[in-house]
């Protein structure tokens, strides 16, 4: 039995599935993208069939942290949770339901939260309130990299729960805080004292902004969604500073002898934006589509993982919760049946696939989404379609004519999948950002 693993749970702020170079992107004006992350692919396991629990950020984290549908909870209905609801008591995520930091650290680990959380505001909710023993970040969705301001503009940096002013460019803050958390708790580790962090960015989520750019910050301030500035060369570059951050993370780990029993785990929290790469998918954030859900994964983890592995595994956010709480040796709680499905066995065999089916309900533009082996039942708006991702993973050939059967099976899956969550509250919001008027469509 391999002891308990240090897990580190990297998760990047809509990240294109195409934009790592171990996903077939391309390198960028000043070299690779993402050497670091390349490179725990190549050491590790990748996935090319892994998905995000929804298309936009609040719901998946709140998948990510409870290992269930996010649709079980209120605040998982908001796509996504706004700044507008800070001091809402209903839509952040309940100190009572059990999370995957809260059941870790019951089975002796140390937890951390580093990054963005997202989940709702103290004192209802937060990372100390739902199984963290520490917490460095911010609160609210996105903040200007710089100043740390919110889209409302108030100062979102927090140290536990106090508010913490400190200069810098937030990403490489991030880093070195993760950083410094393994060195502090190396020893412990080594005693057999694991740790869990929980490693959140924001990058490469908007305001298009790198190192470079601290004097745009004050004008950025007006509008957070930056519709009239980036490109892909600052996209690409905001994912290269997050990348090096990784790197220092690793390199912390080998100086301290622990990057053989620690699991790494790399992923977004949905598809990409409007810079991003996520060829050859179709679609980003907000959609059902898959460059809206199908995102990077990878695992590394040296003593039980070999290199250079890979493995077409259907999974979604939420198995891998479920993943870390049985390797870390904790127990869901009986009042809170797990929807996430182990991926243990996989990390150990990725050859052993097993049947997974995935479900996808979206408010916006009622969307639906069930995917079967190689088919997809997919709906947007009134239109239904029909797809084999084995032959058509861009989605343009759709097969509602040709396979009526499978097309009515599949749509009665989904329908009695849904009767299995609660329905979304006419008050529940959503939230694109920008409309045609702003940008053509995709």
């Amino acid at each position: 039995m391999v002891k308990q693993p240090n897990i580190i749970y990297i998760v990047a702020d809509d990240l294109g599935y195409a934009d790592l170079g171990c996903y077939g992107g391309r390198p960028a004006d000043f070299g690779a993208v993402s050497p670091n992350l390349d490179a725990l692919a190549d050491g590790g396991l990748r996935f090319t069939q892994g998905y995000a629990n929804a298309p936009v950020c609040s719901p998946t984290r709140f998948a990510m942290m409870t290992m269930r549908y996010q649709y079980r909870t209120r605040g998982g209905m908001e796509e996504p949770i706004s700044t507008a609801s800070k001091g809402n008591t209903t839509l952040g995520l309940a100190p009572e339901v059990p999370t995957l930091p809260g059941l870790l650290r019951q089975a002796g680990y140390a937890t951390a939260l580093i990054g963005k959380w997202h989940l709702g505001y103290p004192p209802a909710s937060g990372p100390l309130r739902s199984g963290y023993d520490e917490f460095y970040g911010i609160m609210a969705g996105g903040v200007d990299y710089f100043s740390h301001c919110s889209g409302r503009g108030d100062h979102d940096l927090f140290l536990g729960e106090e508010e913490h002013r400190e200069e810098g460019y937030l990403t490489d803050l991030i880093s070195r805080r993760c950083v410094d958390y393994v060195e502090k708790n190396a020893a412990a580790s080594r005693s057999g004292h694991p740790f869990f962090v929980s490693l959140h960015y924001t990058a490469p989520h908007w305001p298009w902004e790198t190192r470079e750019d601290a004097a745009i910050a004050s004008d950025v301030a007006k509008n957070l969604f930056h519709l009239d500035g980036g490109n892909v060369e600052t996209y690409r570059k905001m994912i290269h500073h997050m990348d090096e951050g990784i790197g220092w993370v690793v390199d912390a780990l080998r100086r301290e002898g622990l990057l053989d029993d620690t699991l790494i785990v790399f992923t977004s929290d949905n598809g990409g934006e409007r810079f991003s790469d996520n060829w050859p998918l179709v679609g980003g954030k907000m959609d059902l589509t898959e460059g809206g859900i199908r995102v990077p994964w990878i695992a590394h983890w040296p003593s039980v993982i070999a290199p250079g592995q890979l493995s077409s595994q259907l999974c979604m956010t939420m198995d891998w919760s479920a993943t870390m709480l049985e390797l870390g040796g904790g127990s869901p709680s009986v009042d809170f049946p797990l929807d996430g499905v182990s991926l243990a066995s996989v990390l150990r065999t990725p050859s052993d696939t097993f049947d997974r089916p995935l479900y996808w309900r979206m408010n916006h533009r009622q969307q639906r989404a069930l995917r079967r082996g190689v088919w997809k039942y997919l709906k947007v708006d009134e239109f239904e379609y029909l797809f084999d991702l084995s032959a058509d993973e861009r989605e343009r050939a759709n097969l509602v004519h040709r396979h009526p059967e499978r097309l009515a099976a599949m749509r009665e899956e989904w329908l009695e999948w849904s009767q299995t969550i609660p329905a979304i509250p006419e008050d529940a919001g959503v939230s694109v950002g920008y409309a045609k008027k702003d940008m053509p469509s995709r």
